[in-house]
């Protein structure tokens, strides 16, 4: 396979100028910069309202032109702007790009979610429902196996203890989640619909009064399990507005605390594996989703589940 190129700002620059025409003015075109400013070659900011995503490798060429055809089938059953496509086509032999309008506000990492912003949540966990998910593979959409709840368990009781020894982490709260109940807990038969999948604080665009606007990156989009959008909702704003959205939108206890359980499982593990020395993620990301994912709700205090609930 042949080694993609690394996209420089010369490389960017040339390109859009030839997307929106800006050289036919003589001018020097748009302003470009990384997203990301440290090692960011792949996503770039193109003057203050559009976005370009460059394609590394083949496999991130699949997932962005089948994101294209996606966003247009998820449009209309959510209530939050899903970005638009200005251009789309090959930075390099074989690589894709496209540039999307940029939709306007910050990010979860910013802005505190607010209580009508829960609202704007429990309308993308309800529209993700109505999606049709034969519509979605007829796309290319992948379906996914639910993760094992008790294979995550193991794996954070083992972490909890590494960070127990640095002081980052008391394993007796991993106690309250027992080997049963991670088998009730198990996703149910027939429940899988479409997922983000990568609902992160980054790709919940939020304005300052608290509204989420825009859910960005739907290129890890699958058919699978929904209390996965809880969780990443969970590390991303916190499980007492993750629980509190999903219950609006109409998922029930069983769903939710399984969302729960998955980011605080998720939340123990990647800090550990990152004091280890493994991943990139900055460290403080992971401290505030330990702390998001852990904080207590009521819904788990309560909830005696019944072998028909959903």
């Amino acid at each position: 396979m042949t080694q993609a190129p690394t996209p420089t700002a010369d490389t960017v620059r040339r390109l859009v100028r030839a997307l929106l025409k800006e050289g036919d003015r003589g001018g020097p075109g748009p302003q470009v910069r990384p997203v990301a400013e440290e090692g960011g070659h792949w996503t770039w900011w193109v003057g203050t309202r559009h976005v370009l995503r460059l394609a590394p490798d083949h496999d991130a060429t699949v997932r962005q032109r089948r994101e294209l055809r996606l966003r247009d089938l998820v449009r209309p059953h959510v209530p939050v702007a899903v970005p638009t496509g200005v251009a789309h086509g090959e930075w390099s032999p074989g690589l894709t790009y496209t540039l999307d309008t940029k939709v306007p506000g910050g990010t979860a990492e910013e802005h505190d979610v607010s209580a009508v912003g829960e609202a704007d949540l429990a309308g993308l966990l309800g529209g993700l429902r109505e999606v049709p998910p034969r519509q979605a593979e007829a796309l290319g959409v992948p379906r996914t196996a639910p993760r094992s709840l008790e294979a995550l368990r193991r794996m954070a009781v083992a972490a909890a203890d590494t960070l127990a020894r640095a002081d980052e982490f008391d394993p007796g709260r991993l106690h309250q989640l027992t080997q049963a109940g991670a088998a009730q807990l198990a996703a149910q038969p027939a429940a899988a619909v479409l997922v983000h999948h990568r609902l992160r604080g980054e790709h919940l665009v939020v304005s300052a009064d608290g509204r989420v606007r825009g859910v960005l990156d739907w290129t890890d989009a699958v058919i699978g399990d929904p209390a996965e959008d809880i969780a990443g909702l969970a590390l991303a704003v916190g499980s007492g507005a993750a629980v509190r959205a999903a219950t609006l939108a109409g998922y029930g206890a069983r769903p939710c605390l399984r969302g729960l359980w998955l980011a605080r499982c998720d939340s123990v593990t990647r800090l550990a594996d990152r004091l280890g020395g493994r991943g990139t993620t900055p460290l403080a990301l992971l401290h505030t989703q330990l702390r998001h994912a852990w904080e207590a709700i009521l819904l788990e205090r309560t909830t005696e589940f019944r072998e028909d609930e959903e």
